[in-house]
């Protein structure tokens, strides 16, 4: 290695860490929001299983995921919920990543009535 280029390699790492460091966290915010979204679906389920209204069951599901798109069917004596959550990319330096769009579903039998 000629002695001008000994610090190529720091310089190098130094403008990729904080971009590794900005990616990581990004990482870490999808997967927390995807937590909350399947968390917000087994909630909304579990709501218009034991009989709430399916509006009830929405707004339990958008408390644990503000903003979240959410749709209750009923068939065959069950209940199903999809929860969808647009999360937009980060700013600064991450502002390039593409949003990603994080779904969750969850089925509960419909309790008798009594």
């Amino acid at each position: 290695m000629a002695p001008r280029d000994r610090g190529a390699v720091t310089a190098e790492a130094a403008l990729v860490l904080p971009l590794l460091v900005g990616l990581a966290v990004w990482l870490l915010s999808l997967a927390g929001q995807q937590v909350r979204v399947v968390d917000a679906a087994r909630e909304a389920a579990r709501a218009a299983a034991r009989g709430d209204p399916d509006s009830v069951a929405i707004e339990r599901a958008q408390v644990a995921a503000p903003g979240a798109i959410v749709t209750v069917s009923h068939a065959d004596g069950e209940v199903a919920v999809t929860v969808t959550s647009r999360v937009s990319g980060s700013g600064g330096g991450l502002a390039a990543l593409a949003g990603a769009e994080l779904t969750a579903r969850a089925v509960a039998a419909e309790e008798g009535g009594g």
